[in-house]
């Protein structure tokens, strides 16, 4: 209805998304994570950019998997198409159990930069981003984006197709 922008309703978004494991220990929570990787996200990848992630791992690229998606089902996403590490949204775990809430800011828009830098900083991974590469499909990673020499916005939505365009970022696939 354009009431609030884009980027405002989507922030808090992945924050919640610790509700759907909410009371589960760490161990019972992992057949949700393997359900949704399983039966939800390994049906949908685009095969042509793992072809991408592929060709950067064998060219020696660190290979980094950014999402507002809980950690723990990025861990299990990471797997299946080899990435290297990942930085996400932590969810709370009390007593041995998650509580429902994240445990720290959600991992999208400008947030994906802190987070990204504070994991490679805290585990002394330096990145020359004069050389690396970055792809997202959403207005709300343009900060992702910025920090790198190579953007590519992949099966961008529409906001940021515009973004990459006025930018003269690569869209990809190409048009």
């Amino acid at each position: 209805m354009g009431i609030i922008s884009d980027g405002t309703f989507r922030k808090p978004w992945p924050a919640h998304l610790g509700w759907y494991v909410r009371g589960y220990t760490l161990e019972e929570a992992k057949h949700v994570w393997n359900w949704v990787a399983d039966t939800q996200v390994s049906q949908n990848w685009r095969q042509d950019t793992c072809q991408i992630l592929k060709q950067h791992r064998e060219d020696g690229y660190l290979t980094v998997l950014v999402s507002g998606t809980p950690v723990p089902l990025l861990q299990r996403l990471a797997k299946d198409i080899a990435a290297d590490q990942v930085v996400g949204t932590d969810l709370e775990v009390h007593e041995g159990k998650y509580t429902g809430r994240s445990s720290g800011p959600a991992c999208i828009a400008d947030n994906k930069v802190t987070l990204t830098q504070a994991y490679l900083e805290r585990n002394g991974i330096e990145i020359d981003y004069g050389s690396s590469y970055a792809y997202a499909d959403s207005i709300s990673d343009s900060y992702m984006l910025e920090m790198v020499a190579h953007p590519v916005a992949t099966y961008p939505d529409e906001g940021l197709r515009q973004i990459a365009l006025e930018r003269d970022w690569q869209i990809f696939p190409s048009e």
